[in-house]
């Protein structure tokens, strides 16, 4: 054990092992449904989603569609799928758009029909997700108050991923959101009526304006008394001047450029939050529909990061899974068929390559996503000049949407570093062979891509992620340059990783946020759990500094004195902290990251947190020496 850690605190260190197991076998990971595409009314969905999504392990329990759906009207809404959704640990990584249309169809035939007629279908068979056409409750009398329920209902069901209701012993998980739901990458486009609709009653209303990523509307108007409740991405195709004011004044813009007859507002800090006004006589609403998703829905997604029911008080299901509004919005960079549109390129593979490292119950590591930037492929760059980021996913979530919602594909098409996201769920009980794991797969990602910097390797996860962090951190701490774990304070420290940093240091950083699970921060205020203090203490040790004596009275957060510190606010929404332990020559070994009013999520800020640590360091190869690039 580290012998120079306080007897307390190395009985929490111990006890505070890696929790997570797999269950089953974790081998054969697969993150697609498999499905054909389908097209049915709301109503068909309520039958055939239970079985569907049973067969994804979306949930606990039995199956059931949501009963908030109970009583919607029928024949008003359709939904279409594509086929090979995103499924198991990947359901939220479904694209959704909703299309509000002042129209009655005479059958489903006629309501396809449309939607193909407006591209559609093309356009989520790419994407990849559902298609959800909305049509007024009462198709004499349009779009009116009443529907604004149904859409309450309507989101409740999408957004409600692994949500359940239980009744003495038994749990009943709903299963619309697992069928075709999500909520990420939701979008809405509003046509005539349907966009006047979205104006007046659903992007007036917080709880649901904060949660979509981007609207189209198409010839809307809005009443005077309405207001848009919050930031919202919209592209206004012939706005009364008093839509358009409105939604400027929600995205708080302050800059414009234009085209033609399309004029862009924006907001200069923050300029996901755009409005773009576009006047035609007659728009061409497929070619229009195009644009807006390769424009915009593509480059936009939100984010569930903050407590549940804040803003849904009255509803009758308040505080359900990812009832967290308002959703963050951030940047979305959309691979399809393999590649982003800034050309870096994502390649899966399962393969036995590390079936020698294994665990008792024979797991091993077979499951990666690779990252890798065109120029890379094209062997425009120099050998050893591009980082390596080994990028390491939560317990019960999937390896690419972790990289997308904690913000490493947007920093590697930003940075141009190349990144690897193993599937290691199987292997979190065992922290020896999940260390040798990782230090396997590093050293093949070498191999394979001779444009590796070796002196630049890098590795940061999430939660159960952080601990797999910890893991090739105190197994192979030579082969990194530094490391950053995320929300993941649990972990088994022994004598042979005090051993392994008699002669190597790791600079290490340490991410929490105020809501964190009560193993990382002390939900009563919001301090540094006994957990978080052994880890610094244990990093300090290792890097030769002398161990914080914690003193939450005069630093409450924290509850310690900072060599140097940051404070700042996150994408215009969350203020974090940042505090820096320097060793003997004045670097920042040891630094500690906390955001307010964040629980246990993903934030898509938190890659951009980390890569700015990270890339300050590198390992001399001759002489294993950290060096800082400040």
């Amino acid at each position: 054990m580290p012998k120079n850690l306080p007897p307390l605190l190395l009985t929490l260190a111990l006890t505070a092992g890696l929790t997570f197991t797999s269950g089953a076998l974790a081998l054969d990971y697969s993150n697609r449904q498999g499905n054909p595409a389908t097209f049915e009314t709301l109503e068909e969905t309520r039958v055939s989603s239970p079985a569907a999504a049973a067969s994804q392990d979306s949930g606990k329990g039995a199956f059931k569609s949501h009963p908030v759906l109970d009583g919607y009207p029928e024949g008003t809404t359709y939904v279409y799928r594509s086929a090979n959704l995103w499924g198991g640990r990947a359901l939220r990584s479904n694209t959704n758009i909703l299309v509000f249309a002042e129209k009655s169809f005479p059958n489903k035939d006629a309501a396809l029909t449309y939607l193909k007629n407006l591209g559609m279908t093309d356009i989520i068979d790419a994407a990849i997700g559902s298609v959800v056409l909305v049509t007024p409750s009462d198709p004499k009398a349009g779009f009116a108050a009443a529907d604004q329920k149904h859409y309450y209902a309507l989101q409740t069901a999408m957004l409600s991923l692994g949500g359940s209701e239980r009744s003495g012993d038994i749990v009943t998980t709903w299963s619309d959101g697992a069928y075709f739901g999500g909520f990420g990458f939701l979008y809405a486009i509003g046509i005539d009526g349907g966009a006047t609709f979205f104006n007046n009653y659903i992007a007036s209303t917080f709880d649901y304006a904060s949660r979509i990523a981007g609207a189209l509307l198409i010839n809307g108007r809005m009443e005077e008394v309405r207001k848009v409740a919050a930031v919202l991405p919209a592209y206004l195709v012939n706005p009364t001047e008093a839509v358009a004011a409105g939604y400027k004044a929600a995205n708080e813009t302050d800059a414009a450029r234009g085209d033609g007859g399309t004029t862009t507002c924006f907001n200069q800090a923050l300029p996901l939050q755009q409005v773009t006004v576009h006047r035609e006589p007659k728009p061409d609403a497929a070619a229009i529909i195009k644009r807006v998703y390769d424009e915009m829905f593509s480059r936009t997604m939100r984010v569930p990061v903050v407590k549940q029911g804040l803003h849904s008080a009255g509803t009758p299901f308040q505080g359900y899974t990812f009832d967290q509004a308002p959703y963050s919005l951030a940047a979305r960079n959309i691979v399809t068929n393999g590649v982003t549109r800034d050309g870096v390129s994502v390649f899966p593979h399962q393969e036995d390559r590390f079936s020698g490292i294994r665990t008792p119950a024979g797991e091993y590591l077979q499951t990666w996503y690779e990252y890798v930037p065109g120029e890379v492929l094209q062997n425009g760059v120099a050998a050893g000049t591009v980082p390596l980021v080994i990028a390491l996913h939560g317990g019960g979530d999937d390896p690419q949407a972790f990289v997308e919602e904690v913000g490493w594909l947007e920093m590697v098409c930003q940075e141009r570093f190349i990144l690897v996201a193993p599937e290691h769920q199987g292997l979190s009980s065992d922290q020896p062979v999940l260390g040798e794991s990782l230090a396997a797969l590093a050293a093949y990602m070498m191999k394979t891509y001779p444009a590796i910097d070796a002196s630049r390797v890098y590795a940061s996860g999430y939660s159960m992620g952080g601990g797999a962090t910890l893991a090739i951190a105190t197994s192979h701490p030579r082969m990194l340059a530094a490391v950053v774990d995320m929300a993941g304070a649990m972990f088994t420290f022994t004598d042979a990783m005090e051993e392994r940093f008699e002669e190597t240091d790791l600079p290490f950083m340490y991410l929490t946020s105020a809501y964190d699970l009560s193993p990382n921060i002390n939900p009563e205020d919001g301090s540094l759990s006994d957990n978080s203090q052994v880890l610094l203490n244990a990093f300090l040790l290792f890097n030769g500094m002398d161990r914080v004596r914690y003193d939450f009275e005069a630093h409450p957060k924290c509850g310690f004195q900072a060599d140097a510190w940051s404070e700042t606010v996150l994408n215009g929404e969350h203020r974090n902290f940042i505090w820096y332990l320097n060793d003997r020559q004045g670097v920042p070994m040891v630094a500690l990251s906390y955001t307010a009013d964040l629980v246990h999520a993903l934030y898509p800020q938190y890659a951009g947190i980390a890569w700015d640590y990270l890339a300050r360091f590198s390992r001399n190869r001759k002489t294993g020496a950290v060096q800082y690039h400040p």
